[in-house]
């Protein structure tokens, strides 16, 4: 085994800049396409089904993409293919988005939008597993959450920064802002080239020597998954139960999404006991059933943080469109000024991200990455649940802080915890299975955020943020069943605070 070189902060910096692109692009997603379907004639209570695209697409294309990027191989290398193909059909959804004059066209552009951005985002998270040694990795996730906050901040606030300009902020009924249109084109062009710029200026290691690098022992043993068809069986009775309940009872047909989901997988789980196939599905479900101990447990943690900012993508800008600005028609402009003010908010959570990019490594030194990560989700979760209360739009500023510095835990502690125990050979394929945990509480949430809100709090949005923020002190206190890891994981010398930075 030969020791992986440690690289320049340059060349960190070049490895990263491609993430710019990317959270650009999915920050005017989440900042502005529940506008443009409220714009199109979406009531509120359609709104978690119609983002349903976004988690579904990932649930498909991120083990697919990781699996095919662990075993690619060209002229460009194994990752960056992936990100350049990604990032040119991302652009094209941006593009074509805005143009949409009907509601179900909208959702199909935020499907493959969301599908795109997928196949470009998955392998940068195993890029910076492959390229950088033990020592260095917290700093690498570092530095893509510090892309990530710059690319949310500059992508969240253009449109509110286009209107100051004089950009009409209001269009006809079922046409969508000039605001909104151009900020969608800066971010196709600012996608491209932020990609393409981490394409030209790094390089990857062949299979052959990545394999040289990798720790003995860290290779995990074949999942025996005889038993698999145990899992499958419990997940197709809870999945027809599901389906009998609905219909017994009435229930949401969304939830049809989500009982049919568990079907789905219980299916995969009894097909994989019995299997002799070797192929990708066999290897990712293989791979899903037996994940490493430290994996399933910051599953839990993953599932309800992203739970609480699906809810939050989903409820920001009616919520402040109606508590704050107390509008709740799309053609009017006290509603357009409150959507453009819900982007201003998530551009300052954003600011407070890649404030926590540098603070957080300060705190995880002080207080252990557990502490860390449980003390910046409650504060997270106070944020999103203040909404409710908060009447001044300008104090709103001041929960987005905890907001920020919870995000930036949520995109670099569980990556630096979880990329330490994977073998190298499946970098890409875990880090997507990981992201399962990411997906299916989104598909959750779309599932069934509408009818809870609906039902429990009379289609008032503000709630859907407060049963995000309950949702996200949840995962923090799930951080505290997840080992701390050894003390060169936890508190690196080459974490974002220290002088390499």
């Amino acid at each position: 085994m030969s020791t992986k070189p440690e690289l320049s902060f340059r060349q960190m910096w070049n490895m990263c800049v491609g993430f710019l692109g990317i959270q650009f692009a999915f920050s005017l997603q989440n900042a502005d396409v529940s506008r443009i379907f409220q714009t199109l004639g979406a009531n509120l209570r359609e709104i978690p089904i119609l983002w349903v695209a976004a988690p579904l697409s990932g649930l498909i294309v991120q083990p697919i993409i990781g699996y095919a990027s662990d075993h690619t191989w060209t002229r460009l290398g194994r990752r960056r293919p992936y990100f350049l193909g990604g990032a040119l059909l991302t652009a094209l959804a941006l593009v074509w988005m805005p143009n949409a004059s009907i509601l179900w066209a909208a959702a199909l552009m935020l499907w493959l939008m969301d599908a795109s951005i997928n196949v470009s985002m998955e392998p940068f998270r195993a890029f910076v597993g492959d390229q950088l040694p033990d020592a260095q990795r917290p700093l690498g996730f570092a530095l893509q959450s510090f892309f990530i906050g710059v690319g949310a901040v500059l992508a969240s606030i253009l449109p509110w920064v286009l209107a100051k300009l004089g950009v009409p902020n209001v269009a006809p009924a079922g046409q969508i802002p000039a605001t909104v249109r151009i900020a969608f084109y800066v971010g196709a062009a600012v996608l491209f080239c932020a990609v393409l710029w981490t394409v030209v200026t790094t390089r990857e290691y062949a299979p052959e020597r990545l394999l040289g690098f990798a720790r003995k022992g860290l290779t995990l043993p074949l999942t025996d998954v005889s038993r698999a068809w145990r899992l499958g069986l419990v997940m197709l009775v809870a999945g027809g139960l599901g389906v009998a309940a609905i219909r017994r009872f009435s229930l949401a047909e969304e939830l049809y999404l989500l009982a049919g989901g568990v079907i789905v997988f219980g299916a995969l789980f009894a097909w994989l006991s019995s299997t002799a196939s070797r192929g990708m599905v066999r290897q990712v479900m293989g791979d899903l059933y037996g994940m490493p101990g430290p994996m399933r447990r910051l599953a839990w943690v993953q599932f309800f943080s992203w739970f609480a900012l699906f809810a939050m993508w989903i409820y920001t800008t009616p919520t402040v469109a109606s508590v704050q600005f107390g509008s709740t028609d799309p053609r009017s402009l006290a509603y357009n000024t409150g959507a453009n003010w819900a982007g201003v908010l998530l551009a300052a959570a954003n600011c407070f991200l890649i404030v926590g990019a540098v603070v957080i490594p300060l705190m995880v030194r002080l207080l252990g990455l557990r502490w860390s990560h449980l003390l910046n989700l409650v504060a997270g979760g106070l944020g999103l649940a203040s909404f409710a209360w908060v009447r001044s739009p300008e104090w709103l500023l001041l929960s987005m802080a905890g907001v920020g510095f919870a995000s930036a835990s949520i995109q670099s502690l569980p990556y630096t915890l979880l990329s330490d125990n994977l073998p190298a050979e499946k970098m890409g394929v875990y880090m997507g299975i990981f992201n399962f945990f990411i997906v299916i509480p989104q598909m959750l949430a779309a599932s069934v955020l509408g009818g809870l809100v609906h039902a429990l709090f009379g289609d008032r949005p503000a709630f859907g943020l407060v049963l995000g923020g309950a949702s996200m002190m949840i995962g923090g206190l799930c951080t505290l069943r997840v080992a701390e890891p050894r003390p060169m994981q936890a508190a690196s010398p080459s974490g974002l605070g220290s002088s390499q930075a």
